[in-house]
């Protein structure tokens, strides 16, 4: 399981992820889409540490 409570990450004064929670049970498949820039390559960075 993945389990993200109120995550936030931001770049200097740049805030990309703002009270961000997501929970991923076991087994379970989801896609990740959104526009340029809208920090889907954040949340998985922060996702793998």
């Amino acid at each position: 399981m993945i389990k993200i409570s109120n995550l936030q990450k931001s770049f200097k004064d740049n805030v990309v992820l703002q009270n961000m929670n997501l929970e991923i049970s076991r087994n379970d498949i989801y896609g990740l889409i959104g526009v340029s820039g809208a920090g889907k390559s954040t949340l998985l960075r922060c996702i793998n540490g």
